[in-house]
């Protein structure tokens, strides 16, 4: 694979420079695919903006959700469209009206090829009329019957042959998802320059049975059937301390090479919030918004916020480069430590953590009192895709954070 990528790359950026560049991809709205596995494409739709002091920008639509997209080189016919904050990258050639390249993520070795072309505006093309609708809610198994087996609640709506809406599961959720139904045929997708998912299925008024694929290197079948009552097991229940231990204890290290721990002053008589995360992740980074956002309003001295960052980057240095980077675009400043590099095995993980029963879930926060002592465990994130529950999140987490500040 890794011969592959080098490959995939050095051909991307010779192609490019060995023609003369004629123009710039037109303005207005394209139309991207990935291809993965089984003969399948993964679409989402983008606007490209040319400025007028010669600058680039597009954004990409997932839903209600637009992520606005600066990083953006052109060399001769040669593209390179980085996504902001995320390891990820789109590296081609272009002409006005197409382009034609790779999705790469050099950490993992990953390469997906793309296509992209100017002026179509639809996600996926209706072929059939549509003969369900999949609005409500659905208790979903994944991976049913296998020892990887987990449970996940679909909330979608319907307009016309038009859905929208995600995938909740006990460490997060699918971020925004937007598709249609085409006869019995549903696909949903989303792509946010870290994560590139799509779900296929045969729909009915009752179940959705089919496949969920992420990029071109996984898949797994998932079961869905309609439950309006279904709800996921409690988020706080899932990660605890395990017996013999009433601390949580952590030290590792900071930009500078400095050893952070709970055992710092800056940390002493206030409230804690340990947040286990990665720059990699999506629903880390929508929950690092929402602790952004809330500092911002918040401006609270006897609160503090912590990240432990687990990294796959190769190498120490590009994990900080990674922190560095999130820290910057999305105004982080609170610290972000560095647990590990190398990989985010959540087995590993735990053994950098062994006073909790497990690491379920990136993002995970540790709600810590004044006296040092850890009051909840929070697994996963609702983000703003989730709609009602994110905002469920916000109020109890304002009101349990608040109280905490108050004893």
């Amino acid at each position: 694979m890794k011969n592959l990528f080098v490959f995939v790359v050095a051909f991307i950026l010779l192609s490019g420079c060995e023609r003369q560049k004629t123009a710039v991809p037109k303005d207005g709205i394209w139309r991207a695919a990935l291809k993965i596995t089984d003969g399948q494409t993964l679409p989402f739709n983008f606007a490209w903006t040319t400025s007028e002091n010669g600058g680039y920008a597009l954004q990409i639509f997932n839903g209600t959700e637009t992520i606005i997209v600066d990083e953006i080189e052109i060399t001769n016919d040669s593209i390179l469209i980085r996504a902001p904050v995320f390891e990820g990258y789109l590296a081609g050639t272009f002409t006005e009206t197409a382009m034609q390249g790779a999705f790469i993520k050099e950490s993992l070795d990953r390469v997906v090829p793309f296509t992209a072309v100017y002026g179509e505006p639809t996600r996926f093309n209706e072929t059939k009329a549509h003969n369900t609708n999949v609005s409500g809610i659905w208790e979903t198994v994944f991976s049913g019957g296998t020892e990887d087996e987990y449970l996940g609640k679909g909330i979608f709506s319907q307009k016309g042959n038009q859905v929208t809406g995600t995938f909740r599961t006990t460490t997060g959720d699918y971020r925004y998802l937007e598709g249609m139904v085409n006869g019995d045929s549903l696909k949903l997708s989303a792509f946010d320059g870290a994560h590139a998912f799509l779900f296929a299925a045969r729909a009915t008024d009752s179940t959705l049975e089919g496949t969920f694929f992420s990029g071109n290197h996984f898949q797994e079948p998932f079961l869905a059937r309609r439950n309006p009552q279904f709800e996921l097991p409690n988020a706080d229940s899932l990660t605890f301390l395990k017996p013999g231990y009433d601390r949580f204890h952590f030290a590792f290290p900071d930009a500078n090479g400095t050893i952070v721990s709970l055992d710092d002053d800056r940390f002493k008589g206030k409230v804690v919030l340990v947040q286990i995360m990665g720059t990699w992740c999506p629903n880390c980074l929508d929950e690092t918004k929402f602790y952004v956002d809330y500092l911002k309003r918040n401006q609270e001295e006897n609160l503090e916020i912590v990240g432990l960052a687990f990294e796959y980057a190769k190498t120490e240095t590009g994990a900080f480069k990674s922190i560095e980077r999130l820290k910057e675009r999305i105004g982080v400043e609170y610290p972000i430590v560095l647990a590990q590099y190398d990989t985010s095995d959540k087995q590993k993980a735990q053994e950098k953590l062994p006073m909790l029963n497990h690491v379920l879930s990136y993002p995970t926060t540790i709600f810590i009192d004044k006296k040092g002592e850890v009051r909840k465990i929070h697994t996963g994130f609702n983000g703003p895709a989730t709609g009602e529950k994110y905002l469920e999140f916000k109020s109890t987490f304002e009101a349990f954070v608040q109280n905490l500040l108050n004893e």
